[in-house]
């Protein structure tokens, strides 16, 4: 696959065309929460674009939400498990099977029936910590599609008493799509288990004044289970068994919700298992989790030395954007390319470049941030499934890369000649080489072996 770095601006005069053209590529968008809406229709079904110029900005917990939806089925790591034990003399035990952690039957049939044949990198370490008894809190980094969410899911599952009916477990989640996301694991896992339920603390989930929840398991923002436990009196913080925080790293980043979050651990037994996971683990991270969270154990992830070997970058120098066209038709004359996802600094530049492909004959997807998350995740498995040759994106896949796996990639960086010093900087940093290629010379470009 190869990659393409397309930057510059372009001129507002081609506005109406755009929007014509764009018309029928655009979805019709849904109504979610904690979504903001960045392009409003108009009544003919095109979309203003006043703010094309602008760069995409992708939140955490939109990027976390799309990466669980584009990740349904575990993907192998190419980190290192590295695991610091609360009592480093205690043996370390990791397991290879789902058999080995001696599961109730019900929950075993019920990660057999989500697709988990055994267990993930990370599910190996964590899984013998978060199900031992007695209890150990644990601080994990972990990535979407990792299994992360499973493990949680399992260990809540785990502990529960069916004939108990008040909640035992609370699972915080920085926005209603994730914690949504969590519940139908939930439901998938748990199918099996019966009598055990699980319940929302979501804005908008209103529950009438005198009714008491009688659901085990507990999933929610920090806003509304603060209130639900302190305001309104419906959780006995006192009898939580398990205690997750999911997408850590998407809290601290959310005005009050490391707060919020504080105040209802606090009010937990000391009993209570606690457990945090994290995408990253940056020191504002390791504060708040080392403040929350007591005498943990620790899962972290170590990426092996990153090696760009398997990939060849080029660069081009350009004038304009259409001058980048020129060269990218050249780039396609002389290489079979089979897929390529191609990168674009603003939304207009990105529509701009669709059109023109599609006109010549690609096939071609634009994903950029006026599209909900869900149709981002629909674009990007289209573009999995080949179903289209050419991505053409904005920063909000900006976590895509080319040689992925060992595999052989190319990238073209297509820049004007003042961004050149920054892009020597880069080839610096990396210690690796970009070579300047001539577009219009086809001989060389011919000799490029993909």
């Amino acid at each position: 696959m190869a990659s393409l770095l397309w930057g510059g601006d372009a001129g507002a005069a081609e506005s109406e065309r755009l929007n014509s053209h764009f018309s029928n590529l655009i979805h019709p968008r849904k109504n979610l929460r904690g979504i903001k809406s960045t392009a409003v229709p108009n009544i003919d079904g095109s979309l203003n674009i006043e703010d094309d110029d602008e760069d995409d900005i992708v939140d955490l917990a939109t990027n976390s939400l799309l990466n669980k939806l584009i990740r349904q089925s575990l993907v192998e790591s190419s980190h290192r498990v590295e695991v610091l034990q609360k009592d480093p003399s205690s043996p370390l035990y990791s397991v290879k099977t789902f058999e080995e952690l001696r599961l109730k039957e019900e929950l075993l049939k019920g990660i057999y029936a989500m697709g988990f044949n055994r267990p993930s990198k990370i599910q190996e370490m964590a899984l013998p910590m978060m199900l031992a008894h007695p209890p150990q809190n644990l601080i994990a980094q972990s990535q979407s599609g990792t299994g992360k969410t499973a493990a949680f899911v399992l260990a809540m599952l785990s502990r529960v008493n069916a004939l108990e009916l008040f909640p035992q477990c609370l699972c915080l989640a920085p926005t209603y799509e994730l914690a949504l996301q969590t519940g139908r694991v939930v439901e998938r896992m748990g199918k099996f288990c019966v009598d055990v339920e699980v319940m929302y603390a979501i804005r908008g989930n209103r529950i009438p004044r005198g009714a008491e929840v009688t659901k085990q398991i507990i999933i929610g923002t920090p806003g509304t289970v603060l209130d639900w436990c302190f305001k309104r009196k419906l959780i006995d913080l006192a009898k939580i068994r398990v205690f997750v925080l999911d997408e850590a790293d998407v809290m601290i980043d959310t005005q009050g919700f490391s707060d919020q979050s504080i105040r209802i651990q606090r009010a937990l037994p000391s009993e209570c298992q606690m457990l945090l996971f994290s995408a990253t683990f940056e020191d504002s991270m390791w504060q708040f989790a080392e403040r929350i969270i007591p005498d943990p154990n620790v899962i972290k992830l170590r990426k092996e030395e990153l090696t760009l070997n398997n990939i060849r970058q080029y660069y081009v120098l350009c004038e304009d954007r259409k001058d980048k066209y020129q060269a990218l038709c050249n780039i396609y004359g002389g290489i079979t390319i089979g897929q390529a996802i191609i990168f674009c600094q603003t939304r207009r530049n990105a529509k701009w470049l669709t059109v023109e492909m599609m006109q010549d004959g690609h096939q071609v997807s634009l994903l950029s941030g006026e599209l909900t998350v869900e149709q981002r995740a629909s674009i990007i498995q289209r573009f999995r499934d080949g179903k289209e040759k050419v991505l053409i994106t904005t920063n909000v896949c900006a976590r895509g890369r080319t040689g992925r796996f060992g595999k052989k990639g190319l990238a073209f960086n297509m820049i004007e000649v003042d961004k050149l010093p920054l892009l020597m900087k880069i080839q610096d940093h990396f210690n690796s080489s970009i070579k300047q290629l001539d577009p219009e010379d086809m001989d060389e470009i011919e000799k490029i072996e993909y």
